[in-house]
């Protein structure tokens, strides 16, 4: 049976947040009026709930769905904990036994490289457990794509994995928050869920991990997919699918990602960024270029320095739609960039290709490899 959400919830749910962060001083913090041993026997009735009911894993990572505003910081920062954020929606309990999994809790502008592994890390070792059907991450909606294509192309089970979050903090009347973690969970105990890889969720609209875009700075329909479309949807009568992406193999985790930097070009662009990021030490570069794949002479130049000391390139555009490919000619066209085995990154964005680049070079730094790999 589905359950629906009820918009008159909201205000009850704000009020019990707001009761969460006055009184919060850690993350397994008493509410007001209980003492401690009534609080731990609460806790114990949730946790022997009836078995019968499907068992989601609830990974926390901050974001501005856990925030709250703090006159100090002179603004929203990171507040709720990942049981406080569960407590405020009520309504999950009676949809699933809820595994509350906290990994950090930041504002997603602070994400890195290292936490990527961590999730991903220990989203496999969730989705490995027999009893759990499904992961919801909750996240930053800033570096929310990126961490979503990085679990994506390193996933290993067909279960489930929603990304969601918030574009309102979790104090504001009409936090958008406690709707989308509810719809959240409500797409991983959906039948039809499995085997689409992991999808961006938020505003009632499914989005794949390799075609999500943050579209939007505030408003709640946060993330696109162009002409990609949407994966599938969300209402109060439960969750209507659209299509089901082809999923590539897994890319193993390495023990730890190499450095590529990311390089945009632009009218009087000089070169001398690429150069900065070879003498630094990136591994790899990868460059968002012009249209289907052009970048000016001095980019061009300093991207064949870079390839003569045999660093990775690769070519991605800074337009919204299209891939891109060897068709013009000339020093900085296309062909051009080809014959220096610099590779195409498809239609990925910059940033996507940069995490692509960042799994891959482990497993070889050969251009032609690297492309076939960017060719999926």
């Amino acid at each position: 049976m589905n359950h629906i959400f009820r918009p008159h919830s909201l205000t009850r749910l704000t009020v019990a947040v707001l009761l969460i962060l006055g009184c919060q001083t850690s993350p397994r913090s008493t509410p007001p009026g209980m003492d401690a041993s009534d609080a731990a026997e609460k806790r114990d009735q949730a946790s022997t709930r009836p078995s019968s009911l499907p068992t989601v894993a609830i990974i926390t990572t901050g974001g501005t769905i856990a925030m709250g505003p703090d006159e100090k910081a002179g603004g929203a920062v990171p507040t709720l904990s990942g049981e406080a954020l569960v407590a405020a929606v009520p309504e999950l309990r009676e949809l699933a036994n809820l595994r509350v999994l906290p990994l950090c809790n930041i504002d997603s502008r602070d994400m890195t490289p290292e936490l990527w592994l961590a999730q991903a890390r220990l989203m496999n070792k969730t989705l490995a457990e027999p009893e759990v059907v499904g992961v919801v991450i909750t996240h930053g909606t800033d570096t929310m794509e990126e961490s979503a294509y990085f679990l994506d192309r390193t996933v290993t089970s067909d279960k489930p994995v929603v990304l969601t979050g918030a574009q309102r903090d979790a104090t504001a009347r009409d936090a958008d928050g406690p709707r989308n973690l509810l719809n959240a969970v409500r797409q991983v105990l959906n039948p039809q869920a499995g085997g689409r890889g992991v999808t961006i969720t938020l505003n009632g609209r499914i989005l794949a991990a390799r075609n999500v875009t943050k579209i939007h700075a505030s408003n709640v329909a946060a993330f696109g997919a162009g002409h990609y479309g949407r994966l599938g949807e969300i209402d109060a009568e439960g969750v209507t699918w659209f299509n089901r992406p082809e999923r590539p193999r897994p890319l193993p985790l390495p023990e730890a990602l190499p450095r590529v930097d990311l390089v945009a070009c632009y009218p009087g662009a000089d070169g001398s960024l690429i150069d900065a990021a070879v003498e630094t030490g990136a591994r790899g570069i990868v460059v968002a270029g012009y249209g289907l794949g052009n970048v000016n002479r001095p980019t061009f130049e300093a991207i064949k320095r870079a390839r003569q000391r045999g660093i990775a390139v690769v070519l991605t555009t800074r337009v919204a739609a299209g891939r891109v490919y060897p068709a013009y000619g000339g020093e900085g066209g296309g062909s051009s960039m080809r014959q220096l085995g610099v590779v195409f990154a498809n239609d990925l964005s910059p940033w996507k290709a940069r995490i692509m680049l960042m799994l891959t070079l482990p497993l070889s730094d050969d251009p032609n490899r690297l492309q076939r790999y960017f060719d999926w």
